[in-house]
This record gives C-alpha cells, sequence and structure tokens, in this order.
C-alpha cells in the first residue's frame, strides 16, 4: 500500500499542492430541504433544511488512500455519495483529473463513472438476489463495454479470481455467500469498469473483525497491483489506521482536523479527534483494555447547528470565542490542518 504522506507538502485549499490531486472536492455542500409536503405548506410552517455537508473541501493524490471518519450523521456517507455523484451537491465543485465533473452532459457524466466507484457498506442490498454473481457482474461489462461480448465469461472469471474466489462461484446466487464473500464480490462488482477512485463507505464495518483484516489487505494488495486510489468512510479508526495515509475527521457536516495516518493516532489535536482515539480499545499485556469514554452530550441536529464552532456544546475546552466564532480549518506546522481556536492560525483553507 501506498505510505506516502503529502500532508507535509505544500498545499492549496483542500489538502495538497496545487495540480497533485487525482480527486479534488471544493467547498461541497450538501442540504436536504424538509416539511415541504402538502400538511407542512398549510400549517405555512418555514421550510427547514438538514444542512449533511456543509462546505468540505478535500484532495486526494493518485495512490492514496484517505480516511474519513466521524460518529454516525457526520455527513461522510452523504459526502461520498456526492463525489461519485449519486447525489448532486447543492454547491461546490468536484474535479477529477482536473475536469469539473459537475459541468459534464449525461454522456461525460456516463463515461467519468467508469473511472469512479463506490462499494457499500452492506453488500446483500446492493446485489439483486434474484441474480446470480456472473448476472451482476456481466450486467456491468457489457453497460460499461468494457471487453467484446465473447470476452465477458472469461473476464467474471477474472475478476473472482482477483478478489480472491473461485470462477465457478459466479453461478451460485447472493444467499449462499457468507458476509466476506459477498463483500468481495462486491469490490469485484467495483473493478469491472477499471476504476481509478474507489470510495469504500463503511466497507468492512458489517463484517467480523478476522474477516475485516481479510477484506483490508485485500483492498491494499488491489492498491498495490492496480494503483487504486480510495476514500475510505468508517466511523472505527482502528480499522482507519491499518490503511490510510491520511486521515480526514468530520464532524456535523464540517472537516475538522486532517493528519497524516502516522500522527493522527500519537497527537490529535481537535478536542473531537482526541475523543475519538481515546475511544480505540487497546491491546496490553493483561489483554484487551476498554478505553472509551463518551462524548459528553449528543450531537446537535443538522437541522439546527449551533452558532460558533460546532463541536462546543460537548467541548471541554470550550472558550467564549467558540460560541460565537466558527473556526476555520488552517495549516499548523507539519502540514496538519485542524478547524480550532485552540490553534494559532497559520493559513487559513
Amino acid at each position: 500500500m501506498n505510505g506516502e504522506v503529502t500532508a507535509e507538502r505544500p498545499t492549496s485549499a483542500s489538502g495538497l499542492a496545487p495540480g497533485e490531486s487525482l480527486v479534488e472536492a471544493r467547498d461541497i455542500v450538501k442540504h436536504f430541504p424538509l416539511g415541504q409536503g402538502l400538511f407542512a405548506r398549510a400549517r405555512r410552517r418555514p421550510a427547514e433544511v438538514l444542512k449533511a455537508v456543509d462546505g468540505v473541501s478535500l484532495a486526494i493524490a493518485p495512490g492514496e488512500t484517505v480516511g474519513l471518519v466521524g460518529e454516525s450523521g457526520c455527513g461522510k456517507t452523504t459526502f461520498g455519495r456526492c463525489l461519485v455523484r449519486l447525489y448532486e451537491p447543492t454547491s461546490g465543485e468536484i474535479r477529477f483529473r482536473g475536469e469539473d465533473v459537475l459541468a459534464h452532459d449525461a454522456a461525460a457524466t456516463r463515461r467519468m463513472r467508469g473511472s469512479i466507484q463506490m462499494i457499500f457498506q452492506d453488500p446483500y442490498s446492493s446485489l439483486n438476489p434474484r441474480k446470480k454473481v456472473r448476472d451482476a457482474l456481466e450486467e456491468v461489462l457489457a453497460v460499461h463495454k468494457i471487453c467484446p461480448k465473447t470476452e465477458i465469461p472469461h473476464r467474471v472469471g477474472e475478476l473472482l479470481e482477483r478478489v480472491g474466489l473461485s470462477p465457478a462461484m459466479a453461478e451460485r446466487y447472493p444467499r449462499q455467500f457468507s458476509g466476506g464473500q459477498r463483500q468481495r464480490i462486491g469490490i469485484a462488482r467495483a473493478l469491472a469498469v477499471n476504476p481509478a477512485f474507489i470510495v469504500a463507505d463503511e466497507a468492512v464495518s458489517a463484517l467480523d473483525v478476522s474477516i475485516q483484516a481479510q477484506v483490508l489487505n485485500l483492498l491494499a494488495r488491489l492498491q498495490d497491483e492496480l494503483g487504486l486510489t480510495y476514500l475510505f468512510i468508517a466511523h472505527n479508526l482502528g480499522v482507519v489506521r491499518h490503511i490510510s495515509s491520511r486521515v480526514a475527521v468530520m464532524y456535523l457536516g464540517k472537516i475538522v482536523e486532517i493528519q497524516p495516518a502516522a500522527t493522527i493516532f500519537d497527537t490529535p489535536l481537535h478536542p473531537y479527534t482526541q475523543a475519538l482515539v481515546q475511544a480505540i480499545p487497546k491491546l496490553e499485556a493483561a489483554g484487551i483494555v476498554d478505553t472509551r469514554a463518551a462524548i459528553e452530550g449528543d450531537p446537535p441536529s443538522p437541522i439546527a447547528i449551533p452558532a460558533g464552532c460546532r463541536f462546543h456544546p460537548r467541548c471541554p475546552y470550550a472558550m467564549p470565542v467558540c460560541r460565537e466564532v466558527e473556526p476555520l480549518l488552517t495549516t499548523q506546522e507539519g502540514g496538519t490542518a485542524v478547524a480550532c481556536h485552540l490553534y494559532p492560525v497559520a493559513s487559513a483553507r
């Protein structure tokens, strides 16, 4: 796996030097209007907006794995779906190999989707239970015209072998596979179109720990062999640390910290990141020690985001300025970026 750290180079507004990124999101916003039904209009209630993603910028270099972590509901999955165009951003810009993908017409968008794929959390629900694995993979190959029709059956076998499954398994239905095997099929389907960038959304969270390790090793091997670039979305930092070169931490629709994976677990800066790192169970001589300490309070609603720093209602270090002024994501010494008033502003981004 590519462990090269890019965060220490001169950075742009989204984390890498200009021209270095394969994928770059610039100030992505995704809001979901609520209460627009007939009864809501009859009551003349003001329209509410769920601010799932509220201005996220992130650049990912070729061959890099960026881990995106945060509690459930922080907006990380929504952001990933915006990158692959499953959701259309409310505003912002997404560039792939320098091109603004949101400005593409329908034909260009279809071509681009062959280069950007997603692996979903639940491999069973993402597979048609009435279709054999062969049918699911052949459909992808045919729609995207990856190879001549006569070569499709051979290509299906190659894809299954690449993810550690027997070609004979192509004749089985999804229900005949274990969870880990189904996830391998999901990976094979993503690989079918020869992508350059894959968003892995909680790709191992539904699996047993031993199976998680196998799938993580598979993803790392595929990255080495195929030169893939990943956005790896997870709520578990312990999983992310083993596959990521950089880690971005998201809270209530915003990125609050970006650090190299080699340093963020030893020197987390943002109080929210510190709490997440402290929640990772530690292995000591006496066995696994559960160090989890709950963060005080519940996350605020993305419908009613607090003024100032979004984390201040739960932060043990909150100051008066935190309640009034939202901190910018700023570059610190060594290229780390953090959005917190505890740290001096070196370079706003």
